[in-house]
C-alpha cells in the first residue's frame, strides 16, 4: 500500500513520526530532515511506503527510514553521485540507488550541506 499525502498532511506525519521516536533515532530523523530542508529550500515531503517519510523534488531524492537500531537515508539516484568519502555505506550492491546508514552515537558531518549553500560564483 502506498501513501500519498498532501505536503502539508505529510510534513504533520513526519512531524508525528519525529515525535513517537523518543529516543536517539527522533532527534537524528529531525535534524536529517532540517539538512535535507537546508540543503533544498524547495524539497516536497511526502509519506509512502506504510509511513516512510519520503523527500522530493521533480521525483523522489531520498527517504528517510526508521528501524531499531538504524536511520536509513537512501538517495533514490545516489550510484550517480561521485562518493570519494565513502560516505554510501548500505545498499552497495545495486545501480541505481545507495543509502547512508546511521547509527546512534554516530556524528554527522554537515560540511556537503555548507557546500550546497555556498553561493556559487555566477559563469561569464
Amino acid at each position: 500500500m502506498t501513501y500519498r499525502l498532501v505536503m502539508e498532511t505529510a510534513a504533520a506525519f513526519i512531524d508525528e513520526k519525529i515525535r513517537s521516536l523518543d529516543d536517539w533515532r527522533g532527534v537524528t530523523l529531525a535534524r536529517m530532515r532540517q539538512l535535507i530542508h537546508e540543503a533544498e529550500p524547495e524539497i516536497v515531503e511526502e509519506v509512502k511506503w506504510r509511513g516512510t517519510p519520503v523527500f522530493s523534488r521533480g521525483g523522489i531524492v531520498c527517504t528517510g527510514e526508521t528501524y531499531k537500531s538504524v536511520i536509513k537515508l537512501t538517495l533514490a539516484k545516489g550510484a550517480a553521485l561521485p562518493d570519494p568519502a565513502s560516505l554510501f555505506n548500505s545498499s552497495l550492491e545495486g545501480n541505481v540507488r545507495r543509502a547512508i546508514d546511521l547509527h546512534e552515537g554516530e556524528k554527522i558531518d554537515e560540511a556537503a550541506v555548507a557546500l550546497n549553500l555556498a553561493k556559487k560564483p555566477k559563469s561569464r
